[in-house]
């Protein structure tokens, strides 16, 4: 007879029973039941879980509560509500073979979301939204031999050569057979690995190569070595973004001059405020040269001021008040003759006073 064994799952036990064909071996089926995240009443000592058909983000709780499961070794996570994959998303399953989390919308999946998976031979990742990866996402992930990445978004995947598995399944995505395929295509076909669908995983750009398979299409290698050097000319800020296409530049020099023109930009900024906003400081500054000469006027004696007065016309029919007049102008407009004939005057210059002295 085939060994059964008590399901370890949540109460009321709903879960059916599933042969184990491996002695210790615990399954735990939670599939179907709604949840939005991962039960935290399951028992540790599970091995298999599946928690496929349910509405699980595999957020930061999800993440704390799988970190429980250090038996794991097959985790079904397909058809669920998955977004994004974080980083140390299964840190702590170090037993995980298999790992299955097809069927979701994911997007993103960030550099380390894989990290701790050292047993981890099977990765289904198909049936998700994923428009950008290389191969370094699975550089911790040492014994992978099976990977699925079809129906997808993917039109490049950028490997290396020391990259190693047994199955790829590629097919299902919108492949640009431009330069940018060269090393998924160099991979292929040095690898001894097997591509699954291989008739059916074809280029969708250009055109004229949409029949084509990626592994077989011709992409021209020269017209690459091209583009690769008039990108270095023209755009050097390329280089900084993908440093696998070409050298980058010295970054201590760009940020120097970076600086040096945010210094710059803030400086005149700065002079420009304070001209708008202290209008008397800047009309200071252009009228200095207008400045009014400072004044001496000595103490004129009774002579002088006797000698001023006859050169007046005789006083005749006019009012006290109008002696006082002649006298303040009189006192006032003083001319100088040291002074190279320039009068120094504190309010108003009048030529007309001038010719009558």
């Amino acid at each position: 007879k085939t060994p059964y064994y008590i399901l370890n799952c949540p109460w009321p036990l709903t879960s059916s029973l599933i042969p184990s064909p491996h002695k210790g071996q615990v399954t735990c089926e939670e599939s179907g039941k709604n949840y939005s995240s991962i039960p935290t009443s399951l028992s540790e000592n599970v091995t298999i879980l599946h928690l496929n058909n349910n509405s699980i983000t595999l957020n930061d709780t999800d993440k704390k509560i799988l970190q429980r499961f250090t038996n794991l070794t097959e985790l079904y996570l397909n058809e669920n509500a998955i977004t994004v994959l974080q980083n140390n998303s299964f840190c702590n399953l170090v037993k995980l073979t298999i790992l299955d989390i097809s069927h979701n919308s994911i997007s993103t999946i960030e550099q380390a979301a894989f990290i701790g998976l050292n047993q981890l031979s099977k990765l289904y990742l198909n049936h998700n939204k994923i428009s950008q990866m290389n191969s370094d996402t699975f550089t911790t992930v040492k014994n992978l031999m099976v990977l699925s990445l079809e129906d997808n978004l993917l039109k490049y995947f950028d490997v290396k050569a020391s990259f190693e598995l047994i199955t790829v399944t590629l097919n299902g995505n919108p492949w640009h057979c431009f330069c940018g395929l060269l090393s998924l295509q160099k991979w292929l076909n040095t690898s001894n690995m097997t591509m699954e669908n291989e008739n059916t995983t074809l280029c969708s750009y250009p055109e004229v190569l949409n029949k084509s398979s990626i592994k077989t299409a011709p992409i021209q290698i020269t017209d690459c070595d091209s583009r690769r050097g008039s990108a270095a000319t023209t755009t050097p800020s390329i280089s900084a973004i993908n440093p696998k296409i070409t050298d980058s530049p010295p970054l201590g020099k760009s940020w120097a001059f970076l600086l040096g023109v945010l210094l710059f930009v803030l400086t005149s900024s700065l002079l420009i405020l304070i001209a708008i906003k202290c209008p008397m400081w800047y009309l200071y500054f252009i009228s200095y040269n207008h400045r009014r000469l400072e004044e001496y006027e000595p103490e004129m004696s009774e002579k002088e001021f006797t000698t001023d007065m006859s050169t007046f016309p005789p006083k005749s029919n006019t009012s006290e008040q109008d002696s006082t007049l002649v006298f303040e102008q009189t006192h006032t407009f003083v001319v100088d003759e040291d002074e190279d004939g320039f009068i120094e005057d504190k309010y108003i210059y009048d030529p007309g006073l001038m010719e009558e002295d």
